[in-house]
């Protein structure tokens, strides 16, 4: 699969230095001084970047933080911008981190046709349109970067708020957006993770008008000011001339939306205090996706507003918990229907029932923030709930005493490479000691080169030990700008058992789906089928920050039968459970011993990265 251009992520861009050019920098269009129309065509190629070997180019307009990133020595794009002077941003990234940027100056002229780039198309507003408080945004995105797409979103300007629809389409009325002149990003995101986005300037003038999307917010109102617990009231005759089948909610730039199946929704929400905006959805049965804007204000004076007939014994709102937790409710009534059944949910996820009015269920949550949705159904289809906001408390990810370790395993002088013959094409890779950067003087570096989504393996043996059954992978990893052509970050680890079998500890950071994965052996030890599972977890590698460490645990045990259990992974202090059993016993014919690989899988057509690893510790016991 090819990939041409995708979203570069926002911490990725704090690391950029704009420099000088020290680079075979050529920018073939636009000239310098040019005027021209929007969106133009840049062309660009880069030799080297301080004698570096190019891993990717990019290009940002002004002072935006939004840099479109291509993994290539060469850059083809069609540039949207507004009307009137720029500076347009060429941007160059060395195999070893270097950052090379030429600037080129240009004039714009105005434009208020459609926008059509990558995929996806913006049919209003226009270019530089100038457009009421409410207007409508029309889009459409029939893929992005070769990948079907199966949602879409839209923000303004800087803001993380992005209001998110699970639809290849947008039919939305945007409603009192603020005066001025502002930077409409309408995105989109395939199948495999891709993301892609084209900006929209323009100009909004005058008085809001009333939203006109089929959707009712009968509570709040736009502008109210609310409590911290406040009611929302709506429902919906139609979406994109489609019956409603479902309703739903979020909070600002939350991808939690609380959805109900029914074109009406009573609901509790919670929100901190301060200003916010509530969006409010609704699903055709067709699939059309609609969307409207209440802007609130939240203050703590105002009372509490009592849930719609839910009352939440345990926890309470804004409670610290530990994993697993117990969640305690009743419900005499919901939209004054007897209730039939009770139910709960964590955050975006799936929904579980039990018939009968009161609930008592044990819940199982990743450090961090959450939000608790508990709901309830009335005996003729009324659909309630009110959420509850909680903070698991951080798992200390610790070993026993008399656990074995072996540190410092990235400094073993035995590491070897080679192409990972299940990943397609072609790749390369090479490795050595470097003090920087490092946290130990003596960190590795892997310097990786690929073709057509290749992975390469680097592996090395640490020692032999055929008895333990519980490991903790212990590791510190630094990304670089090129990291933006990594698709997966495998980390394993192989044991031979007394049998003679080999258990795979496979697990891995997958950009392509966003998950941790981990691996299973669906066949036989003697006809083995090597597949990856993905959990429930979120993990992407092309998220995490350059430049910097990170700090990665994988705890994980077996059985005599070669069953392996993957308990947890965390990233940088913030454990996710696993919680997942699955057999994994290889009958390979191998000595005995204990080895480990760090796999490094590229994403698109050829590129090269390089990652650091430091104080890989594996313990065992």
């Amino acid at each position: 699969m090819k990939i041409n251009l995708k979203l570069s992520l926002a911490s990725a861009l704090l690391m950029l230095v704009t420099i000088p050019a020290r680079a075979s920098v050529t920018v073939s269009n636009p000239a310098n001084g040019a005027e021209i129309s929007s969106p133009f065509t840049l062309s660009a190629s880069a030799g080297n970047c301080s004698s570096q070997t190019i891993s990717a180019m990019g290009y940002s307009l002004d002072s935006s933080t939004d840099t479109t990133i291509v993994d290539n020595s060469s850059v083809n794009a069609q540039v949207p911008a507004s009307a009137g002077a720029h500076t347009l941003h060429v941007k160059a990234w060395g195999n070893k981190g270097a950052a090379c940027v030429t600037d080129v100056a240009i004039t714009v002229a105005g434009n208020t046709s459609a926008v059509s780039t990558g995929g996806l198309s913006v049919s209003s507003p226009g270019m530089g349109a100038e457009v009421s408080p409410s207007f409508t945004l029309t889009a459409n995105a029939g893929s992005c970067s070769l990948q079907p797409v199966v949602a879409m979103g839209y923000s303004f300007d800087n803001s993380s708020d992005t209001t998110i629809v699970d639809s290849a389409s947008l039919n939305t009325q945007i409603v009192n957006a603020p005066a001025g002149a502002h930077t409409l990003h309408v995105k989109s995101w395939g199948n495999r993770g891709a993301g892609c986005a084209v900006a929209v300037p323009l100009t909004i003038l005058g008085a809001s008008v009333p939203s006109s999307n089929g959707i009712t917010v009968t509570s709040p109102s736009n502008g109210a000011q609310v409590g911290t617990s406040f009611s929302l009231v709506a429902s919906a005759d139609g979406c994109s001339s489609r019956t409603v089948a479902a309703m739903g909610y979020s909070l600002d730039g939350s991808t939690d939306t609380t959805i109900v199946d029914s074109s009406s929704v009573a609901a509790t929400i919670t929100a901190s205090a301060g200003a916010h905006t509530l969006h409010v959805k609704a699903w055709g049965n067709g699939g059309g996706a609609c969307d409207t804007d209440v802007a609130i204000t939240a203050v703590s004076t105002t009372p509490t507003a009592p849930a719609p007939g839910i009352v939440v014994t345990s926890p309470a709102n804004g409670a610290t918990v530990s994993s697993d937790f117990t969640v305690d409710a009743t419900a005499a009534a919901c939209s004054s229907q007897p209730v039939s059944s009770m139910g709960y949910s964590l955050d975006s996820g799936a929904e579980t029932t039990f018939n009968g009015t009161t609930l008592n269920a044990s819940v199982a949550a990743s450090t961090g923030a959450h939000t608790l949705h508990v709901e309830s159904l009335g005996n003729q289809g009324a659909q309630c709930a009110v959420n509850v906001a909680i903070n698991v408390n951080p798992v200390t990810t610790t070993t026993p005493s008399g656990a074995i370790s072996v540190s410092d395993i990235q400094a073993m002088s035995s590491w070897k490479a080679d192409h990972d013959i299940g990943t397609p094409g072609t790749s390369g890779g090479t490795t050595s000691i470097v003090s920087s950067p490092s946290l130990s003087d003596s960190a590795r570096e892997f310097n990786t080169t690929f073709a057509a989504n290749a992975g390469e393996r680097y592996y090395v043996s640490f020692g032999d030990d055929q008895t333990s059954t519980h490991f903790l992978y212990d590791v510190w990893l630094y990304l670089t700008p090129a990291s933006a052509s990594i698709a997966n970050i495998e980390m394993d680890m192989n044991q031979v058992m007394p049998n003679g079998q080999t258990v795979i500890f496979g697990f891995q950071c997958d950009g392509w789906d966003g998950t941790w994965d981990y691996t299973a052996n669906a066949g036989t030890p003697q006809n083995p089928i090597d597949e990856w599972i993905h959990s429930k977890q979120s993990c992407n590698p092309r998220s995490w920050s350059l430049n910097t460490w990170h700090h990665v645990q994988i705890a994980y045990s077996r059985d005599d039968e070669g069953n392996v259990t993957y308990e947890s992974a965390a990233l940088d202090g913030v454990v996710q459970n696993i919680d997942a059993t699955v057999p994994s016993a290889f009958a390979l014919g191998w000595s005995p011993t204990l080895l480990t690989n760090l796999q490094i899988d590229g994403q698109g057509a050829s590129g090269a990265n390089t990652i650091y690893m430091d104080n890989l510790t594996i313990s065992r016991w």
